[in-house]
């Protein structure tokens, strides 16, 4: 079915997008990333010290001077200049709000030594406050300094520790970054000692455990937490995380027994639909997002899950309803929508409303496959020249997307039999993408057609250039050289070449069985042609298979094989000739 194949590809990302994060994401390590951190914590730091006092000092022209300067380089993006020059500021004037704001300059301009010089000046100018030693100690962690930052993180949350959740949950994405998981692992486990009966605490443990691959620790890390706050869902999700690559079926039962006590939990919900799906239970993760839509009737991320479920269970009416409806919720990009719509209309063969749907799609991911489907559909209606035109006005946003273009047009002629309108039309792709391997190839067959076999030599060969492992190149080239009976040693090295590249290829193994056949060998032939018919049970393939059999005496097995095969493909041109060749 046309629909279903796209379906498991599309549901996680559409399922993450239903869900709150269920838990805290580590940031790459990137240093764009320690600049966020800091540049949004640190403008909110004015409160704590904007009371007290500070030194009392003449502005001076050259300390005025000194200052604007600074101001204008961080506004012409002289990051690293105004940095340097509030930090030089800041020990002139001992004033703790100039090293806070050198401290800020630095991190923007990733000078992470000038950032922690800054922090421990402004640390020095004011002793008694917390938010120097805070950011320091994160600022040493995401430099990956954890024994420089140990002191600060036990004196922080030795004065806070009634708030020694919250201040793990804060510091630990700095952590996430550090490089050595199992280093911060350890210093976490460290700092969590005196406060393990907190549920957070131990939740930080379990995804630094996990991070660290200890997932036997993370499981009962996360298990600890869920004991001491028994309604919180994001260990769960972790829990259950862990046990979908251990064991499904525990995982699936973790969640099924958490929403038999909280049952208003969604986070855990969205988590237990999506294993189900990914276990294949279809029918039941659609239940379980039809509660979600009960509480969440405007999610139309939700929606649109529950309709590719149903389509993906068969069940394209009732599908289609839904995908009706969640166009009606909104907020669901439609050209999305209309796609899916047509793909069912197409699994439906309703090719009319199929292409009427593809219309419809005109932004998004989606609009080139969109508009490839129009035109198969088009030249499925004989509208031949309604399918170029529109394959010729569609934009490609790549190389890759502008030669299958190229190459649906050909194929499209080829099929329609105009063989030197598709080569015309393939050539002119290749002046502009001469090495474009697609192209090189549907050029070679398009050539074959005509019967010219110095143009599928030139094109094959020139693909083997580009591309020196192309098994189907070599055997394209050489059963083109079989065919007309032509360099038979030459064309068996080519196929040697092929079937060494690709010896379960049941298309060489054709090639090669016919080759042996056309030197006389026939129990290689044979052998090689029992051996691709196995594998592809083509028209082509039976006709070749039984015309070995037939000049071997086999002629029952050979007549059996033909009659069988034309059963299942009574229009076969290579069949029909061959039994007219053969029998009476």
């Amino acid at each position: 079915m046309i629909v279903i194949k796209f379906i498991l590809l599309i549901l996680p990302a559409l399922l993450v997008a239903c869900a709150h994060a269920p838990m805290q994401e580590a940031a790459e390590d990137d240093p764009d990333q320690h600049v966020m951190d800091m540049s949004v914590v640190l403008p909110g730091m004015s409160d704590e010290v904007a009371e007290r006092s500070y030194p009392k000092m003449e502005l001076s022209e050259k300390m005025l001077f000194t200052f604007l300067l600074a101001d204008i380089a961080q506004q012409r993006g002289r990051t690293e200049l105004a940095a340097k020059t509030f930090m030089d500021l800041a020990k002139k004037t001992r004033d703790a709000r100039v090293a806070r704001r050198a401290a800020q300059l630095s991190f923007e301009a990733r000078d992470m030594d000038q950032a922690v010089d800054a922090l421990k000046l402004w640390q020095e100018l004011e002793p008694q406050a917390t938010m120097p030693k805070q950011m320091l100690a994160t600022v040493l962690v995401s430099g990956g300094k954890l024994e420089q930052a140990r002191l600060y993180l036990q004196e922080m949350l030795a004065a806070n520790s009634k708030d020694a959740g919250h201040i793990f949950e804060k510091i630990y994405p700095s952590f996430a970054r550090h490089k050595d998981k199992l280093a911060a692992y350890d210093m976490l486990c460290e700092l969590a000692q005196p406060y393990l009966s907190i549920a957070e605490v131990h939740w930080i443990l379990a995804q630094a455990a996990e991070a660290a691959a200890k997932h036997d620790v993370a499981l009962a890390e996360a298990r600890k937490a869920r004991s001491i706050r028994p309604e919180w869902e994001w260990p769960v999700l972790l829990e259950a995380q862990i046990l979908l690559v251990q064991n499904p079926a525990e995982a699936l039962a973790v969640g099924k027994k958490f929403l038999s006590s909280y049952p208003d939990s969604n986070d855990v919900r969205l988590s237990y639909a999506r294993i189900l799906l990914e276990k294949k239970e279809y029918k039941e993760s659609r239940s379980q997002f039809q509660l979600l839509q009960k509480k969440q009737p405007e999610n139309a991320e939700i929606a649109f899950a529950i309709a590719l479920l149903s389509i993906q269970m068969g069940e394209l009416d009732r599908a289609e309803k839904e995908l009706k409806q969640t166009l009606e919720v909104g907020k669901k990009d439609s050209a999305t929508v209309h796609y899916y719509l047509a793909q069912l209309n197409e699994a439906k063969k309703q090719d009319d409303v199929a292409l009427s749907e593809y219309q419809q799609v005109k932004d998004g991911e989606l609009v080139f496959q969109a508009r490839m489907r129009m035109a198969y559909l088009l030249v499925k209606a004989s509208r031949l020249n309604d399918a170029r035109e529109l394959l010729r006005k569609t934009e490609s946003k790549n190389e890759q997307e502008q030669a299958l273009l190229i190459l649906t047009e050909g194929q499209i002629l080829r099929d329609a039999k105009q063989y030197d309108q598709a080569y015309k039309v393939l050539s002119q792709g290749l002046v502009k993408m001469p090495g474009q391997p697609e192209l090189l190839y549907e050029a070679a067959m398009v050539a074959d057609k005509q019967g010219r076999l110095d143009a599928v030599e030139e094109n094959l060969r020139k693909l083997i250039k580009v591309v020196p492992d192309h098994a189907h190149a070599y055997n394209a080239l050489g059963y083109a050289l079989l065919e007309r009976k032509v360099r038979l040693h030459e064309a068996m090295q080519l196929l040697e070449k092929a079937y060494q590249l690709a010896p379960e290829d049941a298309a060489i193994m054709d090639s090669m069985g016919w080759g042996y056949y056309l030197l006389g060998n026939m129990d290689k032939s044979v052998d090689f042609m029992r051996r691709a018919y196995k594998a592809l049970p083509d028209p082509e393939v039976a006709a070749h298979l039984g015309e070995v059999l037939w000049k071997q005496g086999k002629h029952e097995e050979a007549r059996n094989t033909w009659q069988e095969n034309l059963k299942l493909n009574p229009e076969s041109p290579a069949l029909k000739a061959v039994i007219k060749k053969f029998l009476p």
